[in-house]
């Protein structure tokens, strides 16, 4: 598999996830603070794509994997539900 397939296919993972991404219902933290890093998991994302369009396959990967890493942080400490397609 090529990088730009890489990209392509979590960027493909990721738009799934953050159309059903939940935070959990006993989310100990200030939901604002959850929506902060989740925010943020979406500008990686939006720079995966945007780096994918130019041609930047490595920077578009590495930013979906940070993206991913986000995601799965918040979901390790049970602060979100959602899973991996």
């Amino acid at each position: 598999m090529t990088v730009k397939e890489m990209a392509e296919r979590y960027i493909k993972k990721m738009s799934k996830v953050l159309e059903d991404i939940e935070i959990a219902e006993y989310a100990s933290l200030d939901q604002r603070r959850i929506n902060e890093v989740i925010d943020e998991a979406k500008r990686y994302f939006e720079d995966a794509k945007y780096y994918l369009g130019r041609g930047h396959f490595e920077t578009s990967l590495a930013s979906i994997a940070y993206s991913e890493g986000l995601l799965d942080a918040l979901r390790m400490l049970g602060l979100v539900k959602f899973e991996w397609g």
